[in-house]
This record gives C-alpha cells, sequence and structure tokens, in this order.
C-alpha cells in the first residue's frame, strides 16, 4: 500500500492503480535500470572452456627452476594448443590440464622462435574439445578492450582487464638471442604464468598470445605493460587462416 500511496502523492491525477499494477510497474523500472552483465563476465564465460594450464620440468641446477607454469588454448577440433615457445622450449615433460579437469601429456609439434610461439598436442585429448574463437589481427586499435585470461603465479584460470595501450612493438627476448617485433602492447596485469594465453577482445575472441613483460627491474611482476604477438601471426603456426 505504500507503493499505492506514493504513486497517488506524486500524481494525484493518474488514474487509480491497484497494488498488485504499482508492484509491476515498479518491477519493470528496476529490470529497465538494472545494467547488463559486464563485457568482462561474459568474456570470461567464452574463453574457459578453451583455457589450458600448462606445467613443465625441465632440467636445472636448483630445484626451484626445474617447474614452470604457463598457459595455452585450444585453437581448433584436434585440441592443438597454442602457447608461447619460451614456456615449453626447454621442457623435458609437458603435462597440460583443460577446462574439464582431466589431464594430459602433451608434445611440442611446432615450433616458431621468431615469433616465439609454439603448438603443443594431447597425447589424450579430453572428451569435450572447445577450439577458441580467433579474432582479426586487422582493426585492433589503441584503446580497444582487452582482456587476458592465464595463470598467473599458479593462480589458475584468472583474469585481467584493461586496453589496448600500443601496436607495433618490439622486444628484446630476455633469455635468448632475438627480437620480437610487430606485438600488441596491452595493460590488462600479467604475470610469470600468463605466458601463452589468449589475450581476448570485447567478444570472447582470442586476438593475440601473451608473450612478454616489460619490467626494467630484475623481478618478474607486472608494472603496466604486457606484450602479445597478435593471433594472425600466431594462429598460422597451427593451420589457423591467417585474418
Amino acid at each position: 500500500m505504500l507503493g499505492v500511496v506514493a504513486y497517488r502523492a506524486l500524481f494525484p491525477s493518474a488514474p487509480s492503480l491497484s497494488a498488485e499494477q504499482v508492484d509491476e510497474i515498479a518491477a519493470e523500472r528496476l529490470a529497465a535500470a538494472t545494467p547488463p552483465s559486464a563485457y568482462s563476465a561474459q568474456v570470461y564465460q567464452v574463453i574457459l572452456p578453451s583455457l589450458v594450464l600448462i606445467q613443465t620440468q625441465r632440467q636445472a641446477p636448483e630445484p626451484s627452476e626445474r617447474g614452470r607454469l604457463g598457459t595455452g588454448v585450444v585453437v581448433n577440433a584436434s585440441a592443438d594448443i597454442l602457447t608461447a615457445l619460451h614456456v615449453v622450449a626447454d621442457a623435458t615433460e609437458i603435462r597440460v590440464t583443460f577446462a574439464d579437469g582431466s589431464h594430459a601429456s602433451a608434445e611440442v609439434i611446432n615450433r616458431q622462435p621468431d615469433i616465439d610461439i609454439a603448438v603443443l598436442h594431447p597425447l589424450r585429448p579430453p572428451d569435450l574439445i572447445v577450439p577458441a574463437v580467433l579474432g582479426s589481427s586487422t582493426g585492433i586499435r589503441i584503446g580497444d578492450e582487452a582482456y587476458a585470461v592465464g595463470n598467473p603465479l599458479g593462480l589458475v584460470a584468472s583474469m585481467s582487464a584493461g586496453v589496448i595501450s600500443g601496436l607495433e612493438r618490439s622486444y628484446n627476448l630476455a633469455d635468448a638471442d632475438g627480437r620480437l617485433e610487430g606485438l600488441i602492447q596491452f595493460d590488462a596485469a600479467v604475470n610469470p604464468g600468463n605466458s601463452g594465453g589468449p589475450l581476448l577482445n570485447r567478444n570472447g575472441q582470442v586476438i593475440g598470445i601473451v608473450t612478454a613483460l616489460a619490467n626494467p627491474s630484475d623481478q618478474d611482476f607486472f608494472i603496466g605493460i604486457g606484450f602479445a604477438v597478435p593471433i594472425g601471426v600466431a594462429g598460422g603456426a597451427a593451420g589457423a587462416p591467417d585474418y
């Protein structure tokens, strides 16, 4: 009844409404005022079934250096996984975990050192294979939304959001001779463990593969600048079309 009294007080000449009608109007107004889900929530749900946790073992003098974490993304119906080459380059063992929780050993079936991209094939693919939707490398603009999803510091399936900060950037590889060219610069937070993961647009399409973070210090943490290989370049390693 309070709603009816308030309605009549505000609109004395309006037709008389029942309490049920006032409740219906209030519910409709409330629904119209409720904002839609954030793009980030939709993007996360789109990419999650295609996300892969990569764990590797390698020979190293220190035990703490023998294990490495990274991220990958399933890109075709064969369950091939696109990732960064430096995640698996010197691995003696590669183990992948899919979104459904299933595990498998994997082997490198393609290496592209000049763009820091590798393609893995699981020896036992999951029962349900959900390839990610690859976007376009052309048409990306500075200021566009950018979302990075991966496993930073072992925090599985984490998401960060930002914008495209620059295009056609270059980056000197820290642990190898070489220089990556034509990279996408973005400011969505990434840390060790994000490498090889997807960079996504607002439609949940993969527009890049995370390869590096800029850091002038000797500590591996994010300072606001990440880099990704455009999917138009990276996707070719897995036989995807170059958009």
